[in-house]
């Protein structure tokens, strides 16, 4: 055994898995470099806690810095125990949780360590897509460090943590009191790196939870729970929800079960974990309000595709397709976020989450809760490129553009002809609403499965994603796409 039992490594691993439940792997290990006389310093499990343990009775492995050995550095046998535990949990199908508390590379092994940190990453490629991986820090995680969180898929950040590859202060006109660039704030709110934020307790029991609604492994389906709220439930409200739809999402899923995904980054876009008889979905929403508890409105938003929402969904929607979670959207765009700034990237995010929402073979199931207009639906998951099920509101609207601006292209010479033109363009509105952007003339060419009640919308998804459940998907041979 280490000599971690009373540290925060080990700490902070028993406050996260069932209790002793967790075993240790490679307790004895220490420093093998001798270089700048580390034989003469004491490396304890060479700085980091590395096992298995049970988390709601599955399977997880877990590797912890310890900040009290040589802070916590990578040294070549540091890296090789995080190595082990990912070699490990590919075998058998199961979570890697890292726990980071650290000053960076060990300088005294220099290539040794800095080898052994390259073989990290490429454990973390390989387990890409075939086993969740999440990570807490807690501490410093810095410099090549700062790369470990983001090839992982979900980032816990505790409030006192710092991420960077650049410390604030070296960065040029910038210092950490002006712009901390390695706070939970800044990349929570700012960059999105981290999907949530909190004390070290906060944090802990979040990924303890998060943990406990995904499936182990990419062969596996998320664990299903009995559902004891009414499966025909009647949501009342949901049509007033419209503009947060966090809010509707807690009210369609069952018994108010809700995980949201990156809150506080691109709030425009809303992404989540909820559960729809008993099964855990992945929810994507467009969102032009936000309001807090007492009702009041913290944010707004146009009804527009964003770089860092499109980026932030594609993102989510490709994880729930490698791990077989059904995906779910609310739809309400009227196109994209039209500013100097934003055209600079909208195209390719846009190509991101249409490349998302195409490529993913699980059940996809789309609800226009509002507009649905032009190359913005399309990426919505439209019928087009993929969406198995697609319902609509009654007033819902769907076309290319909005009747106004339909009118004044198409009638645009006898526009200018016309001795009243508002009326003109009003009237000729009214013809193109008709026929094009209702959901019912959607409906009538096939592109919208059935028009719904808002309030029925819980009934009316579970009953589709049922239906979708045994979905087979063939796609192209190919080695794998490159958007």
């Amino acid at each position: 055994m280490s000599n971690s039992a009373e540290n925060s490594a080990m700490s902070r691993i028993n406050a996260l898995v069932d209790d002793n439940s967790f075993v240790e792997i490679g307790g004895l290990v220490s420093a093998r470099n001798t270089d700048f006389n580390i034989q003469a310093k004491e490396t304890p499990a060479d700085g980091v806690v590395t096992g298995y343990g049970v988390i709601d009775g599955n399977l997880v492995y877990i590797y912890s810095q310890d900040a009290s050995v040589m802070g916590g550095t990578i040294g070549e046998m540091h890296a090789k125990k995080i190595s082990k535990v990912y070699d490990l949990a590919m075998k058998m199908g199961a979570p890697v949780v890292g726990l980071i508390d650290c000053a960076g590379l060990r300088l005294q092994e220099a290539t040794d360590a800095l080898n052994a940190f390259g073989e990290v990453y490429s454990k973390q490629v390989m387990a890409s897509g075939v086993v969740p991986q999440i990570t807490g820090i807690f501490g410093m995680c810095g410099g090549g460090l700062g790369i470990v969180p983001t090839l992982t898929d979900f980032t816990f950040m505790a409030e006192n943590g710092k991420l960077f590859v650049s410390s604030p202060n070296a960065l040029d006109g910038n210092i950490e009191t002006k712009c901390d660039t390695a706070s939970a704030t800044y990349h929570s709110e700012v960059t999105g790196l981290v999907d949530f934020t909190g004390s070290e307790a906060d944090v802990l029991a979040s990924m303890r939870q998060l943990l406990t609604v995904l499936p182990s492994n990419n062969d596996e389906d998320a664990p299903e729970t009995e559902c004891v709220d009414d499966l025909n439930r009647v949501c009342a409200d949901l049509a007033n929800c419209a503009e947060d739809t966090a809010i509707a999402l807690s009210q369609i899923t069952d018994s108010g079960f809700m995980i949201e995904v990156k809150p506080s980054y691109a709030k425009e876009m809303v992404t989540a974990f909820i559960k729809l008889n008993g099964v855990v979905v992945g929810a994507v929403a467009n969102r032009t309000k936000v309001y807090d508890e007492n009702s009041n409105v913290t944010g707004e938003f146009g009804a527009v595709l964003t770089t860092a929402g499109a980026n932030k969904a594609a993102e989510f929607i490709t994880f729930c397709d490698a791990f077989n979670i059904p995906v779910l959207s609310l739809t309400n765009t009227k196109g994209f976020a039209a500013t100097v700034e934003e055209e600079k990237t909208i195209s390719k995010a846009v190509a991101k989450l249409t490349y998302a929402f195409a490529n993913a073979t699980v059940p996809k199931v789309n609800v226009v809760i509002g507009h649905a207009f032009g190359s913005a639906y399309v990426a919505m998951n439209s019928k087009s490129v993929g969406a198995d099920m697609v319902f609509a509101w009654p007033d819902s609207k769907i076309g290319t553009m909005s009747p106004k601006q339909a009118v004044r292209i198409i009638y645009a010479d006898d526009i200018a002809k016309a001795e009243d033109s508002v009326s003109f363009i009003n009237e000729k509105a009214e013809e193109y609403k008709a026929t094009q952007t209702t959901a019912g003339s959607a409906a009538k060419r096939g592109y919208v499965d059935t028009i719904i009640e808002a309030c029925d919308t819980r009934k009316y998804v579970i009953g589709a994603f049922e239906m979708l459940y045994t979905k087979r998907e063939d796609r192209p041979a190919k080695k794998h796409g490159t958007v």
